[in-house]
């Protein structure tokens, strides 16, 4: 299959959003919560448009949905800041075995979120310094994970596979 890129401005990204006004709701939400402006136009990707209809199982989708939010929140904290910024998703189906390669490229300051300390999970929730944890997941539940600056870019890849 040929790869999709989406190109858009970074604000949010919705995943699973049940209609327009559950989407509404969400973006009056982070707009409360950090002061980001309200458009009229939609802000979300939804992933799983590109799943359906290839094999991929709810669970898999369940685990790539995580993933794609951490990933985006690690753009929006360590890449952009308040400053906002563009990035392109990039979305690619294999078919032997098949799987979903996930690329997330930003030009923004350069970041490696899998060369960072794994949290301590013996630790309860209190003692455990906070960070670390989404990645981690994300780490678990993808089959393929890579990093690389390159041209001023992040590149982040993920690989899931459906079966």
């Amino acid at each position: 299959m040929d790869p999709k890129e989406l190109n858009f401005q970074l604000a949010h990204l919705g995943i699973n959003q049940a209609d327009a006004a559950e989407g509404a709701a969400t973006a009056a939400l982070l707009s409360s919560l950090f002061g980001w402006e309200q458009r009229d136009t939609p802000g979300s990707i939804f992933v799983n448009e590109q799943f359906e209809g290839v094999g991929c199982s709810v669970k898999v989708q369940t685990q790539i949905d995580i993933a794609v939010d951490e990933i985006f929140g690690n753009i929006v904290h360590y890449a952009y800041g308040e400053n906002g910024g563009e990035v392109t998703v990039r979305i690619e189906m294999e078919d032997n075995p098949q799987a979903a390669v996930i690329t997330f490229i930003d030009s923004g300051v350069p970041y490696d979120p899998l060369s960072q300390a794994e949290p301590d999970i013996t630790l309860s929730a209190d003692e455990r310094k906070i960070g670390g944890l989404g990645i981690f997941m994300v780490k678990k539940t993808m089959d393929d994970l890579a990093y690389e600056h390159k041209n001023g870019m992040n590149i982040l890849k993920i690989r899931k596979n459906f079966s």
